[in-house]
């Protein structure tokens, strides 16, 4: 009798033990996106905005997303429309959404950049032990019609994991500063069309480039002219990198506008220094080995400018 009573009283803690196992488990909300728009792409301000469908299907009522969807690195949400249906002892939500998102963009390899746009939703009450995001994979996520103006969409992939907090919210309950809320997350790959902007972007540099270029074939008795054209030729690069360096976010990189700037001034300055030393040859009444000398120096600057040039480009892409 008492083996019998030791063996309920086993069983008891075992099944209680079980059924608050079954009570901890956390609610699954099925979760979808669909994008119709992703525009108004801003470097200097690090955001863009994007236009979506959201969807989420649940069975505890209190999660209440209309009230605690949360969006991090949101600027500003905008609910356009948002419907609910609660038949079939379901909870279903659709929301049409517009958010300003901020993001860091990598300017490396500007213009050829690739940029990930990134999208998180959270359920701002309800950590992941009460509610943990599933997604829904059925269809596609974004409308094929839609592109963005000057960029090719690469890649597209949803995720689910948990993102912590390392902090207790101020609950007196929590002895360890961490905390866990479930994120459904969107990860979109964009890579730039870009050999048009980078013609408009650098298109100024190179013009002045060949504008102290010219010198090498301007006569070297007109020594005046050829420093007048070289040193103008170097304030309009330095003009020309500032101008592009206002349409792009602060950074200590040093990018592909910096190098090709950076080359393009160096080789000025050795054109410089090469009307200096061809003004040298020609004071010294030796104006045939002057001339020739501009020959050679031409040929061999062009093409180490165009190689370079080549390699910085092809190694952005």
């Amino acid at each position: 009798m008492r083996n019998r009573y030791l063996v309920i009283l086993v069983f008891c803690c075992f099944g209680r033990s079980a059924l608050l196992a079954q009570n901890s488990k956390p609610d699954t909300v099925l979760t979808g996106i669909y994008i119709t728009s992703i525009h108004d792409i801003d470097f200097k301000e690090q955001e863009y905005t994007i236009d979506f469908w959201l969807w989420l299907k649940y069975r505890n009522p209190d999660f209440n997303f209309s009230q605690n969807l949360e969006i991090p690195l949101a600027k500003s949400v905008e609910k356009f429309f948002a419907t609910t249906d609660t038949s079939n002892g379901q909870v279903y939500q659709l929301m049409k959404l517009q958010c300003v998102m901020k993001d860091s963009w990598v300017i490396t390899n500007f213009p050829f950049d690739k940029q990930t746009l990134r999208l998180s939703i959270e359920n701002s009450q309800y950590d992941a032990k009460a509610l943990v995001f599933k997604k829904d994979t059925l269809g596609q996520h974004y409308d094929p019609r839609f592109t963005l103006n000057g960029w090719k969409i690469d890649s597209f992939r949803m995720t689910v994991s948990n993102r912590p907090y390392e902090t207790t919210f101020g609950d007196p309950s929590l002895t360890v500063p961490h905390t866990e809320y479930s994120a459904f997350r969107v990860r979109m790959s964009i890579k730039r069309d870009a050999m048009g902007l980078f013609w408009k972007l650098f298109i100024g540099m190179y013009v002045a480039f060949f504008i102290a270029y010219t010198c090498f074939y301007i006569h070297a008795d007109n020594i005046d002219s050829r420093f007048s054209l070289s040193v103008g030729a170097l304030f309009a690069v330095i003009g020309n990198k500032y101008i592009v360096d206002a349409s792009l976010p602060e950074t200590v990189t040093f990018t592909l506008v910096d190098t090709l700037h950076g080359v393009t001034l160096f080789f000025i300055l050795i054109i410089i220094a090469a009307n200096a030393w061809s003004l040298r040859i020609v004071k010294r009444n030796k104006l045939e080995k002057a001339n020739k000398f501009d020959v050679i120096a031409a040929q061999i600057l062009l093409l180490l400018y165009v190689i370079l040039n080549l390699y910085y480009i092809i190694q952005a892409k």
